[in-house]
């Protein structure tokens, strides 16, 4: 059988396609344990094999060519078909281990990711877990996170992007705020009630609540005194203490629900929901901590689309 690749070769496909994933010569360096101009010399001697450009390179950015974007699919694709089969055959006696690196925004921190961490860590003791509980959108790249959780698919092609669930909207308040100001009927009396606020960290917007009327979605924008910056589930506190309307994850309500100390209004315009999305970088070899992480929590939390 005829060699078409030597050792030599094989690194400088393993280096184009860390820096396509990382889209930085610099950052792909740091993730080999090399410099940066080995990835560049590995780069220019692939370029030079194939007699193509790979990347466009400017001042400003770093990016696959239409040649480069071909040739990184088939690059990844192959890698991953020897990382797999690597793994397939010594499988039995790999454990995963080292540390994972999560973000969450903070409802889903509090009342989904962190309840399973210690059942994940009973059934993996070989890794440790670092949670970053935050309603920020993190930095894959300059952040070294693992994966995120996210209300919204990424723009970012490089990431992947996983429904974990659709979450239950709901508009709750405290029985003696509604014994003083009133039960709504209407979506016309949100204007004359106190709309507890947040406000987006990445966007400083502060999103619409959601309802159904006649089978259609309606989305209105509120009023209110109190606007929350940061932490979502600031605004759930205020409403427990009566600080006005405030329209929330079932999941985080379900509790105040069931004891009374919260009531759910509106309930006929209900049927909302908002996605929640695991997000991780796309790349040709995924850590085994990694792996199991996302089938444990796929398995865990996941629930059917209706």
């Amino acid at each position: 059988m005829t060699r078409h690749f030597d050792d030599l070769q094989l690194g400088s496909l393993e280096l184009f396609c860390l820096a396509a994933d990382a889209g930085s010569f610099t950052e792909a360096a740091t993730l080999a344990g090399v410099t940066p101009a080995a990835v560049s010399r590995s780069v220019a001697r692939l370029e030079e094999r194939l007699g193509v450009r790979l990347f466009v390179r400017t001042t400003r950015q770093m990016r696959l060519s239409e040649a480069g974007q071909a040739y990184y699919q088939h690059c990844r694709q192959a890698l991953g078909q020897l990382v797999e089969a690597e793994r397939q055959v010594t499988g039995g006696q790999l454990e995963p281990a080292g540390r994972l690196r999560i973000s969450a925004p903070t409802p889903y921190a509090h009342h989904r990711l962190l309840p399973l961490l210690p059942r994940f860590r009973q059934r993996y003791p070989g890794v440790q877990v670092d949670v970053h509980v935050s309603n920020r959108n993190v930095d894959f790249a300059d952040e070294h996170f693992d994966l995120a959780i996210r209300g919204r698919a990424p723009a970012d092609s490089r990431l992947v992007a996983r429904r974990l669930e659709d979450a239950e909207l709901v508009v709750v308040a405290t029985p003696g705020y509604l014994a003083r100001a009133g039960t709504p009927r209407t979506l016309e009396d949100l204007a004359g009630h106190e709309c507890i606020q947040f406000e987006l960290p990445s966007s400083g917007r502060r999103p619409p609540w959601s309802f159904r009327r006649d089978g259609q979605l309606v989305e209105l924008q509120t009023q209110g005194a109190f606007t929350c910056l940061g932490d979502f589930l600031a605004t759930t506190t205020l409403a427990r203490h009566g600080g006005g309307l405030m329209q929330a994850y079932r999941f985080t309500v379900q509790d105040a629900l069931d004891s009374g100390e919260l009531v759910e209004v509106l309930a006929g315009h209900g049927g909302t929901s908002r996605p929640f999305m695991l997000v991780y970088p796309q790349v040709w070899h995924m850590p085994l901590k990694v792996r199991v992480f996302i089938d444990f929590l796929v398995g865990e939390v996941a629930l059917p689309l209706g």
